[in-house]
C-alpha cells in the first residue's frame, strides 16, 4: 500500500507540473501544487515534511519519501536570496510545492557539493509540509518539548507497525523466509557450498540496500546504483570489503556475513532493530525495516 501511494503522490505532482513556474526573490523559481489556507511558515518554526532533492536531469539525490517518513526542519534565515528558506516561507501545513534552486549560489553561499552529473542552473526540490509547530512567543523549553513530544508520537508509531510491515512484505513476495535466532530473516537465492568467514576474517561482497517499498538507498554495483539515481557523489562504485563478526556494521548485516559460504546468493530481511534502531541514520529513519540482496565473492583469512 505504502508504494502505491508514493507513486500516486509523485504521478500527482508530475501531473502539477504542466503548470508555469512562477518567479520568487533572487533566483528562486516556484509551483504551488497544493495551496491549503493557514499561516504561513514563519523563521523558528518547526516543520515536519517529505522531500525529494533532485537534479534537472531528474537524478534523485535525497528522498526523504521513500519509506513514508518524515524530515524536520527549523525555518531559519535566508542565506541567500532564493534560497530553501525562502521557499518555504511561502507554504503552510499541508501545502505541495517545487522550487528551483540556483546552484552556483548553493556551492558559493552553503559549500554545497556541486553534483558531478548535471549541466543544468537549479537543483530541484519537491516539498510536502506536514505539520507546523509555531515557535511564535514559545519560550525555548515549552517549544522544544512540544517537537520532542511530536517527533517520539512519529517514532513509536513507526515502533509499532514494524512487526506488521514485514510480515505484508514477505506476504506480498511470497517469500518463505528462514530466520535466526536474532531475528534476521534470509532467503538464499544462489545456494553455494564454498568456505564460511570466521570471526575477523574478510568478506568481499557485492550488495544492495533498499527499503520494503523497493526504493534503493545504496549498492555497491554501478548498473544499480545509476538505474536507482542514486547520489552521483557517492563513492566509487566497487564491492565491499568488511570483516565479519567484529561489529564494524550494524547488527544483521555483521551476523549474515559470517553465515552464508563463497558464492552464496542471498536476500536478507533486517528489522530496525538489526539495522539503525531508534536513532536511524542521516539515509535511514528509526525503526525503519530493510533488505539487503547480498552476494559473497571472496572470503580473506585474518592473519594469524
Amino acid at each position: 500500500m505504502k508504494k502505491i501511494i508514493y507513486t500516486v503522490t509523485l504521478m500527482a505532482l508530475s501531473l502539477a507540473s504542466c503548470e508555469q513556474f512562477k518567479k520568487g526573490e533572487g533566483d528562486l523559481e516556484y509551483k504551488i501544487h497544493t495551496d491549503v489556507s493557514g499561516n504561513t511558515i514563519k523563521e523558528g518554526d518547526f516543520i515536519a515534511l517529505k522531500a525529494i532533492q533532485k537534479t534537472e536531469e531528474d537524478s534523485i539525490i535525497f528522498d526523504s519519501w521513500a519509506d513514508n517518513r518524515e524530515s524536520y526542519i527549523i525555518q531559519d534565515k535566508s542565506l541567500f536570496k532564493g534560497d530553501l528558506y525562502s521557499g518555504l516561507a511561502l507554504m503552510s501545513p499541508g501545502d505541495s510545492a517545487t522550487f528551483k534552486i540556483n546552484l552556483d549560489s548553493l556551492v558559493t553561499v552553503m559549500g554545497a557539493p556541486r553534483p558531478t552529473n548535471t549541466k543544468g542552473k537549479f537543483l530541484i526540490w519537491v516539498i510536502k509540509v506536514d505539520t507546523v509547530i509555531i515557535k511564535g512567543s514559545l519560550d525555548d523549553q515549552t517549544f522544544n518539548a512540544n517537537i520532542q513530544k511530536y517527533i517520539t508520537k512519529a517514532s513509536e508509531l513507526a515502533k509499532t507497525k514494524e512487526p506488521a510491515t514485514i510480515s505484508a512484505y514477505i506476504a506480498s513476495k511470497s517469500l518463505k523466509p528462514q530466520s535466526t535466532a536474532s531475528g534476521m530473516q534470509y532467503v538464499i537465492t544462489k545456494q553455494a557450498s564454498g568456505a564460511k568467514a570466521a570471526p575477523a576474517d574478510t568478506v568481499e561482497l557485492n550488495y544492495t540496500g533498499s527499503f520494503l517499498n523497493g526504493k534503493v538507498f545504496d549498492t555497491s554495483i554501478e548498473e544499480v546504483g545509476k538505474k536507482a539515481k542514486l547520489n552521483p557523489n557517492r563513492p566509487p562504485y566497487a564491492p565491499l570489503k568488511m570483516p565479519a563478526g567484529v561489529q564494524q556494521s550494524i547488527p544483521g548485516f555483521d551476523e549474515a556475513l559470517l553465515l552464508f559460504p563463497v558464492g552464496t546468493k542471498a536476500t536478507i530481511i533486517l528489522p530496525s532493530r538489526l539495522a539503525y534502531g531508534d536513532a536511524g541514520s542521516q539515509m535511514i529513519p528509526p525503526f525503519t525495516p530493510l533488505i539487503f540482496d547480498i552476494e559473497i565473492l571472496r572470503i580473506i583469512p585474518v592473519k594469524k
